[in-house]
Order: C-alpha cells, then structure tokens, then sequence
C-alpha cells in the first residue's frame, strides 16, 4: 500500500495531523508500545490490553525490509502480502516461469526457497538515550550539533550491538553468542525524544506461499484505493535460523471466523513515514517545489513504461512490478498535492500554528524556531533540484546505478572511523548492505534502460563482480572500468559536496529547530500524543466499519461471489484457472476483504489486524482513496483501511491451492 520509490518524496507517505492538537481524536494514532493509550481503550471500547498483551504482540511483530509482518506459528512462519514479497518472487522466477503471475506453494520444507535480500527484525528492547544526545548538542552550532547527533547515535548503536553479542558464553538456553541482533537510533516527537532500539535479525528467510498476482491484486489499478475489494494480497515466509526453522514461543493465532462489524481492532505494525509536524513553511515548500516536478517525472516515465511492455510478452512481465509501483505513487502525490491546495485545510493550519506560537512564546524565551525553519526551506528550494537529480537519484533511475553508487561510496566511508561515516554506511548498517551486493539478481528485472551502453557495458547485474568489487575495496574501485562504477565516480564529488550543504544549511538548522518546537510542545502536552511514524514498530487502536460515500452506505465486508460476478476473465479482472475449476467447491458467501478506521500509512502493509484476545482477524494491505487526503489529517469518519479477511485466507489454501498443511500450521482444523 501507498509505495512510492522517490528518496525526496519518501518521506511523503504521511498523516499530518493539527500542531496544536493537544490529544488524539478517537481511534487515530500510532502509538509506541511503551506509550500505549491502553486507559482510552478501555474507556471507549472496555478492553484490557495490558503489558502481558503488549509484549507478546510485539515479540509476535515483524519488521520486514519493506513492510510489516507477524509471526504465525511456533516453527518460524511468517504472514504479509503478497506485494510486499514480489521482490522474492522476482528473483526466483525465469525466462520460462514466472512466480509472480504463477504464484508458488512449498507443502515440504525442503521445497521452501530463499529470498536472498530479504530480512526479518524483532523489536525486543528500547532504550531511551534522549539525555545522551541533548549533552553531545547542547550548546554547539547547528552544524556541530548535526555532526555531534550523528555521531552520538552511531557510537550508541555501535555499543549496543557490541553488548548484544558477547563471546565466551557456553552454549546454553539463554546464549546470546552468534545470534544476529541490530540496534537503531529513533528520533521521536521532531527531536524531543531519542530512542535506541534492539532487533532480534533473521536473515535467511525463505519462500512458503504466493498466490498469482491476478488474484492477489484482483482489479488493478482500476481499483487501486478504492473499497469495496476483492484482493488475496498475502503471503507467507519461514524465517530460518542455522539452517532450522526459528522456534517461535508464542505466535499470534489467526481467527479464521475474522471480527464482527464494529469490534474493536489493533494494528500492530511499521508505518514508514509521517511529518504530522511540519509547519506551514514547509508544507509550503513540498506542495510548490517537490511535489510538481515529481508527478511530471513519474507521468513521462509512465509512458515509457508502458510502451516499453508493448514490446513483447516478456516485457511486460519485466516491467509489471516497477510500472505498478509507479502507478500508485502517482495517484498517492496526486491526491497529496490536491490536499495541499485545499486552502481550507491551509488556513487550518496556519490557524493552529499561530495558537501553539502564543502558547509557546514564554518556554522558547525570544526564539523563533518557525523562522529558523522558514530560512531552511529557503536554501531547500535553491538546491532542490540538482540534489533530487543527483543526490537523490532521480537522474539515474537505474538498480545498477544504485549499486554502484554503494560500492563506490563504501569504499571510501568503510576506511573512515565508525562514527565519521555517513550514516548509512556504519558498522550497524553493513551486512545489510553485503546482503543486498552479495544477492542475485536477474539482468531481465531491469526495465527499459536510460542509458543503453551502461547497462549493456555494466558487468554489475553479476553478483560476483559486485562481491569482489566489494571486497576489493577503494583499490578494486579505482582501477574498475565498469561503466557504471565510472558514472558513480565521475559524479560522487559534486553529490557529496550537494548533500554536506544539505545537511549543514538545511538539515541541521531544521533539526535544530524542530527541537526546540519539541520541547515546547513537550512543555505543554507531554507524550499525550503520538510521535511522528520512523518505520518503527507501533499499535493503532479502532473499529471495523463501512462509511457513507455520497450518502449511500459502504458495507465493511465483500464476499467472494461478487468477485466472480466482476471478473471479465481479462487482466486485472481475471479470476485465474486455479480458483475456476474448483468454483463448484468454493463458498460463495465467504468474507473476502474488510474496512476498518485504522490510521494506519505506508510501511503498514502486512500488518496483522489483532482483537481484543490476541488473535489475526485480518491482514492489513491497502487504504483506500480517502485515506491519501489523509496524509495531513485524519477523518475518522472517512479515512479507510483495507484488509484481508482470514476467512478467505482458509478457503484458498484448503480448497484452492491443496495446502491444508499449511492452513493447520495456521491453527485451522
């Protein structure tokens, strides 16, 4: 849901909600599990979710690389969408068959099949270092502060993986020795708060069930944000640990009966990226500078695309994956930069950022953080565009460009102090890096080449070259004549010398200054609100509910007959042969997808939808298109999320695609 590749715009798959509100409405927000609103849903909805409950759902939650996911069974096994493991299905497809329009079931084991740049994170502790950093940047410029921050938090994740892995252990039951952990810096509340968080790391994780994608994503793009909805979007993993299946003590069960209409459901997941914080300033600077030249390069790309899948029938199963991605980004900056334009909503906030600016003029003592950010956004705008065109990526829209930007850069921060590297490149964030180098990678994924002579010339698509180059070092990138690698070198100098005035003259006296906003806003609402959404691990809190579109109501559950009823046996309409010669079986009355009010954003995909007990009553995909206006407040009355019902979920793998085994490892009977 909401996936959008843009490095500028990432950080655009958001609910922005009030500055000023000093609590939130009914079921919004994306609460950490540490500050839970557990007395507000006891109050609304008479549920208990106390600590025992919070702890086994968040030891249950999985972090996938790009999405969220739940673990569903004591041997490992793993629920999240279907399009959150395309990638995987990708890779493990050839020429001849392709597992993402074919689908995949592993009844055995040993017929399970890697995905080799995928992991698995368990959040199993969080700290809070906020008094670490506020020392290391008190006092300082804003450049200082921004290279004193950054360094305090990769010395602080660096001791906490060092303490994770202690040797000389003897083997025992609690044994921490080998066992694969990473630890990640939060910055919460605009600065406010500062959390550092320990994973559990899986990284062999494995390929268990797909289903095709026509069913998977049943109604395309037509239907793309829209409910009601007939998608199958899951699929499973096993996460595998020295070759073993991981021992899972206390997994989340599936209902497969699925929740009643108006029952109490939590999300429990990873939203990718919010900014319910931003001042006026810079919504002002995304709706003018970011957002139009955005949706123009994604619209002639578009095209492209599409004329490229013209071509042949295996180019169009190349381009499936990347053109779908692009296609419902420009819907998501579309209804993002229709919200930005609704002076209304403008008005609004300029209305409450006025209100906190009274509120907190006496604990800011005669600072104006608002203008320190306005001037920000100033030199944003001067810069914006040859850093989004190199720095960010945008004018080499090419995987291999991207691995080579990585090598080359690897090879000089991995020769630096820890602390000195630019953040992605620290000690905490290298095998991460490795595996994605080290992994295959098929030459026909690429879509129809920018630059033919460096795709055609790069020996990069080989994982080989890319792991010596790797190993290699500064040497082996030097003397390498792979055009790619010579593009990256040619232009690193210019786009390193972008991104430290970024940093210094954007970045830290932005970061500066939301700090200083942070502690105002701290001073006079406290944590009585949610933080901001960083990718991490939170719960959300609502109901399952249809609404009123044009003053007709919208039931909250679809069944599997009106699926048939819809299908023209053309893409994306078509039902595919598997689920048509076993029609006569199937119960036409079974729930296929359900809404709920859950405020839930990008990252969320793959979720599981929890009740009150603990048990899956659905698999979060999608939002639909209200839930993108969303993306600067949320409607509880209108804002939509979609998920799979479990019902569903049992009659494909029962009568569909023969893997009753697998519906039992479930917890069905």
């Amino acid at each position: 849901m909401f996936r959008f590749p843009s490095l500028m715009l990432a950080v655009l798959l958001t609910v922005i909600t009030v500055t000023a509100a000093p609590a939130a409405r009914a079921d919004e927000g994306m609460w950490t599990f540490d500050n839970f609103p557990a007395a507000r849903v006891k109050q609304l909805y008479g549920a208990d979710i106390d600590a025992k409950w919070l702890d086994r759902v968040r030891l249950a939650s999985v972090r996938l690389s790009n999405c969220s996911a739940s673990f569903v069974s004591n041997d490992g096994l793993i629920l999240t969408n279907h399009h959150c493991i395309e990638s995987c299905l990708a890779q493990n497809s050839t020429r001849e068959k392709s597992l993402v329009e074919d689908g995949f079931v592993a009844t055995k084991r040993d017929q399970e099949i890697a995905c080799g740049t995928q992991v698995a994170d368990v959040l199993v502790d969080m700290q809070d270092i906020t008094a670490a950093v506020v020392a290391a940047t008190r006092g300082v410029s804003a450049q200082a502060a921004g290279d004193a921050r950054k360094a305090t938090l990769t010395r602080l994740e660096q001791a906490c993986e060092a303490a994770a892995k202690p040797a000389g252990r003897s083997k025992g039951k609690n044994n921490l020795a080998g066992a694969n952990y990473s630890c990640e810096s939060v910055t919460l509340y605009d600065g406010g708060q500062y959390f550092l968080y320990k994973y559990r790391r899986y990284t062999d994780i494995r390929l268990v069930f797909a289903p095709e994608a026509a069913i998977a994503a049943f109604g395309g793009d037509p239907d793309n944000f829209q409910f009601p909805r007939w998608c199958l979007d899951m699929g499973l993993l096993r996460a595998y640990e020295n070759g073993k299946p991981v021992k899972v003590a206390d997994p989340l069960r599936i209902d497969f009966a699925g929740p009643d209409s108006g029952e109490l459901v939590l999300v429990s997941g990873h939203p990718g990226s919010t900014d319910r914080l931003l001042t006026v300033a810079q919504l002002a600077h995304v709706r003018d500078t970011e957002l139009p030249p955005a949706l123009l390069r994604s619209s002639e790309l578009r095209g492209r695309y599409i004329q490229f899948g013209k071509t042949s029938t295996e180019a169009r199963r190349i381009v499936q994956e990347p053109l779908n991605g692009l296609e419902n980004g420009i819907k998501v900056r579309r209804k993002l930069l229709d919200a930005l334009l609704d002076e209304e909503l403008m008005a609004k906030k300029r209305s409450d950022e006025a209100a906190l600016r009274e509120k907190a003029a006496a604990s800011l003592g005669g600072a104006d953080p608002w203008a320190d950010i306005e001037k920000s956004t100033d030199v944003s705008r001067t810069i914006f565009t040859p850093y989004a065109f190199l720095e960010g990526g945008t004018g080499f829209n090419s995987r291999l460009f991207r691995f080579a930007r990585t090598l080359v850069r690897a090879a000089d921060e991995r020769a630096k102090p820890n602390t000195e590297r630019l953040r992605e490149f620290t000690d905490a964030s290298l095998p991460r890096i490795e595996q994605q180098i080290g992994a295959n990678l098929l030459a026909t994924e690429s879509p129809d080449a920018l630059a033919k002579r460096l795709i055609e010339g790069s020996s990069l698509q080989d994982a080989a070259v890319r792991r010596a180059l790797w190993s290699g070092g500064a040497a082996a990138i030097a003397a390498s004549t792979d055009p790619m690698i010579m593009l990256a070198r040619s232009v690193d100098a210019e786009s390193r010398a972008l991104r430290k005035r970024y940093e210094d003259e954007v970045e830290a006296p932005a970061d500066v200054a939301s700090e200083a906003l942070a502690r105002a806003r701290f001073a006079a609402y406290g944590t009585e609100v949610y933080p901001d959404a960083t990718f991490t691990l939170r719960l959300n809190f609502g109901s399952v509910q249809g609404w009123v579109e044009n003053g007709s109501p919208v039931e909250p559950f679809t069944r599997l007959s009106r699926a048939f009823e819809r299908a023209t046996g053309a893409d994306p309409f078509r039902i595919p042969e598997s689920w048509q010669k076993v029609k006569a079986s199937l119960d036409m009355g079974t729930p296929f997808n359900l809404s709920t009010n859950s405020d839930i954003v990008g990252g969320n995909s793959g979720s599981p939808l929890i009740d009150a007990r603990g048990r899956i009553v659905g698999l979060m995909f999608d939002g639909h298109i209200h839930a993108i206006a969303g993306s600067y407040w949320f409607d509880t009355e209108r804002n939509r999320s979609i998920a799979v019902h479990p019902a569903i979920m049992k009659e494909a793998l029962t009568k569909v695609y023969g893997a009753g085994v697998l519906y039992r490892e479930l917890g069905g009977t």
